[in-house]
């Protein structure tokens, strides 16, 4: 089964299979997205804001939280790298 990522503002849609992060998501629609780290999840630089669909993504796990801290990313953000999802979900970066 496969799933919609919606990115704002820029409006774009891509749809994903079931494993893929929001980290491919992002790459696959073509728009920029940070990451020193290769999208190993220990940079931190990959956080997007949750803009619908949240209650459906897996929920955060410690070591994302650790990361967060760890990197000054905002608690409200996910990091692209480590979301699956599995539902639809619309995400927003500034730069997008």
């Amino acid at each position: 089964m496969d799933f919609e990522v919606r990115f704002l503002p820029s409006e774009r849609r891509v749809r994903v299979a079931r494993g893929a992060t929001l980290h491919d998501a992002v790459l696959r629609a073509g728009l920029p997205i940070a990451s020193a780290c290769g999208a190993d999840g220990v940079c931190g630089r990959c956080g997007v804001e949750i803009v619908a669909g949240a209650e459906r993504l897996p929920p955060e796990q410690a070591d994302e939280a650790d990361v967060k801290q760890r990197n000054r990313v905002p608690p409200a953000q996910r990091l692209a790298c480590r979301v699956a999802p599995v539902a639809d979900v619309t995400i927003r970066a500034s730069y997008w």
